[in-house]
């Protein structure tokens, strides 16, 4: 299909459908690789430049806490924005607002501001947010049969830049050595221009835009069935559907807690190894496996979403995470045990997003999905936050083992909901249905 000469609400062919939808996931994939570049570095680091500059331990965990309050602040400005003007400006948007957290970053590191470096990371939290939203984009055009593949590969497609990334914290360090600058901020420099790049190329490429073409495609199908025009659809109108949607609530629950989880014992897991004597590059290793953990097997997560069903894959993954936190909380002083942990504890936060969110998305009428998927995506950013926050104190109270304890807690309510929900109709699409 031309991009030129697409106009948004022209009826379209399944092959044409089926096309542009190829286009977008490829593109989104793209961006994806070039934008997540140095996001595992900068977790990796983040903490390390919080404690240089803070001296102080419980103050070291804020630095991943506010790329999780950033990541919450702009999730609903950026899922409104591509409510009323499409995905590009979203993500683009996004991107760009994250390039400008790291030179922030850079700036308050060279002037030992810790309350700017607070600031800049808050910033780094918007292209979070749009690596996050990136995944409903890949849902506007997809089938029910394929929703949960085709989701899940815009989330591996993280895989290549975030398992890369922590492992050129040695070289970018060097390469920032040589510029003049501190050697943690090579990492921030390579997540920069990460960011910047990953804006460029969905401000470029992503055309037509998915949600544009989706939602005008609905209206028009509304028209011909002389239905009456939907008004618009705020906030309020999409958490009020959240909540008489048993589904809709379960997978909103589901993607909080499992994000939750995830945040709380790998906040601290650098500053844990660093007071063990691990070495920059064990910590980058552990941060870069754990990553892999999250993306590498998101395509077989999908396509399991897609056969078993939605929630069979969540629950899965709660049990995932919850034999995540055991292995890393008795590991002691094994960095191979404490790895481990974080490689399951990566694999359950996989098996959670990537099954709820398909859930989400089939769980409400489109005009409802976006602000829907932007309150889940601040939900869950806003719950992380906070564990984050509180994480650094936990573990100076109750060590690495507590730790993990607090964590796998916030899997309970999904277990819960679930099994209240069971009286309930609770979509669980399968491959084989017909």
């Amino acid at each position: 299909m031309s991009t030129r000469t697409h106009r948004y609400g022209d009826p379209l062919s399944t092959a044409a459908r089926t096309r542009l939808q190829r286009r977008t996931v490829l593109v989104l994939m793209l961006a994806q690789v070039v934008g997540s570049l140095g996001m595992g570095a900068m977790l990796a680091v983040g903490a390390l430049i919080a404690l240089e500059l803070s001296g102080s331990d419980a103050w070291s965990g804020m630095a991943t806490t506010m790329i999780t309050l950033g990541a919450a602040v702009f999730a609903l400005p950026l899922a409104s924005l591509a409510a009323r003007s499409g995905r590009r400006p979203g993500l683009s948007l996004g991107w760009f607002l994250g390039a400008l957290g790291g030179a922030v970053v850079v700036a308050a590191t060279l002037l030992d501001l810790f309350a700017l470096l607070l600031v800049g990371m808050l910033l780094v939290g918007a292209g979070t947010a749009t690596n996050l939203q990136a995944r409903h984009a890949a849902a506007d055009l997809a089938t029910e049969r394929s929703r949960g593949r085709e989701l899940s590969v815009v989330v591996w497609a993280t895989t290549a830049g975030s398992v890369v990334g922590p492992n050129l914290i040695g070289p970018t360090g060097g390469l920032a050595v040589l510029l003049g600058l501190p050697d943690l901020l090579g990492p921030v420099l390579l997540t920069t221009a990460g960011f910047l790049g990953g804006g460029v190329l969905i401000a470029v490429l992503l055309r037509p835009d998915p949600l544009l073409t989706a939602t005008a495609e609905a209206a028009r199908i509304d028209a011909d069935q002389g239905r009456v025009p939907r008004g618009r659809v705020g906030l309020v109108d999409a958490l009020r559907a959240i909540g008489r949607t048993p589904a809709a609530l379960l997978a909103v629950v589901g993607v909080v807690a499992s994000h939750t989880t995830m945040v709380s014992v790998m906040t601290m897991t650098p500053v844990h190894l660093t007071h063990h004597g691990a070495e920059l590059t064990v910590i980058g290793l552990t941060i870069s496996l754990h990553i892999a953990g999250m993306y590498g097997l998101s395509p077989l997560v999908g396509w399991l979403a897609d056969r078993w069903g939605r929630t069979p894959v969540l629950l899965t993954g709660q049990v995932i995470l919850l034999v995540a936190a055991a292995v890393a909380g008795t590991a002691g002083h094994s960095e191979a045990l404490v790895t481990t942990g974080l490689v399951l504890l990566g694999l359950g936060w996989s098996f959670g997003l990537v099954s709820a969110s398909a859930l989400l998305a089939e769980s409400l009428p489109a005009e409802v999905r976006p602000r829907a998927q932007g309150f889940s995506d601040l939900a869950m950013n806003l719950g992380a936050a906070a564990a984050a926050a509180s994480s650094g104190v936990v573990l100076a109270t109750v060590g690495f083992g507590g730790l993990n304890l607090f964590a796998a807690l916030f899997t309970v309510p999904v277990f819960v909901l679930a099994l209240r929900a069971r009286g309930n109709h609770i979509p669980t699409f399968t491959g084989n249905a017909r």
